[in-house]
């Protein structure tokens, strides 16, 4: 089989990326100054880009799967020409305009305003749905530093991204405007998805980060539970299908074993004693296939 060629996004992204792929089973090593990770995959080869431009090699065919985030992707104007094959649900952010504190923004619109930006697309996409008098000042990284309220300010609105909008108000800055939501996302290409085993390849590395993602909010608990509380705990519990129940040695009782959320467990645990259970175990999952 052809190798499928799988594109990584540097920074936050490949952290993120990399840890499942590791959970996965994949393991790849990323020598020094070097653009091309080895893996103990044979069917994959891996190619370390920025994010920027992850989808839209993509979308022109130079790869066959790739991670990025949403915005890039509309940023690129590619959306139609990639498929989306998983939201992965890392590094959520919401991309945003923004302004002084101390400004009113329909008085501020009322006048040419420029705007500070990564985001060319999406801010004259933005521009013309407002119907501003508008012009884009690029900026390479850390933007906040260039909106201020005073007359020497290079731009009177900002775009950028945010995930807790601590940065703006750090900058004496307010969201005025939600453009996107955006999380780093699994993407393919349009030819590999027609292409019937890379296709196939594609749908079962999504079944493999599926199952792990899953179990990370997930764990097992085990107990024991007396004959005659059975029924009561069973009726009390919540499971991802239904528990697993087996007699303990002796006819002395039930063990019972269950998938939780880990979100239930501060709550769970002690209602279970509650209920009568005893010897409680918790301990975490590596994958789920559902």
């Amino acid at each position: 089989m052809e190798k499928l060629r799988i594109l990584l996004a540097k920074g936050r992204i490949y952290e993120s990326v990399y840890t499942l792929l590791s959970d996965v089973g994949i393991s790849l090593r990323l020598p020094d100054r070097t653009y091309f990770p080895t893996t103990n995959q044979d069917d994959l080869a891996f190619q370390v880009v920025k994010p920027q431009i992850a989808s839209a090699l993509l979308a022109k065919n130079k790869a066959d799967v790739g991670f990025s985030g949403k915005d890039w992707v509309f940023e690129n104007g590619v959306e139609n020409d990639v498929e989306e094959i998983l939201d992965l649900g890392f590094d959520p952010v919401r991309i945003v305009a923004a302004i002084p504190q101390s400004v009113d923004f329909d008085s501020l619109v009322k006048n040419p305003v420029t705007i500070a930006t990564e985001y060319q697309n999406l801010s004259k996409k933005w521009i013309c749905e407002k119907k501003l008098d508008g012009t884009i000042f690029r900026t390479w990284g850390t933007s906040e530093g260039f909106v201020r309220a005073d007359e020497d300010s290079l731009a009177q609105i900002l775009i950028d991204n945010t995930s807790t909008g601590s940065s703006l108000r750090a900058n004496n800055l307010k969201i005025v405007d939600t453009l996107m939501e955006s999380s780093t996302r699994m993407y393919a290409s349009k030819t590999a998805m027609q292409n019937p085993q890379k296709k196939q390849k594609i749908l079962e590395l999504k079944m493999l980060f599926e199952s792990v993602l899953a179990a990370r909010s997930r764990v097992i608990l085990e107990m024991n539970v007396a004959k005659d509380k059975i029924d009561s705990l069973i009726a009390n519990i919540p499971s991802m299908k239904s528990p697993t129940v087996s007699p303990l040695y002796a006819n002395d009782g039930f063990a019972v074993k269950v998938a939780v959320k880990k979100s239930e467990v501060p709550t769970l645990i002690p209602r279970l004693r509650d209920l009568g259970a005893t010897d409680i175990l918790e301990y975490a999952l590596r994958k789920v296939v559902l």
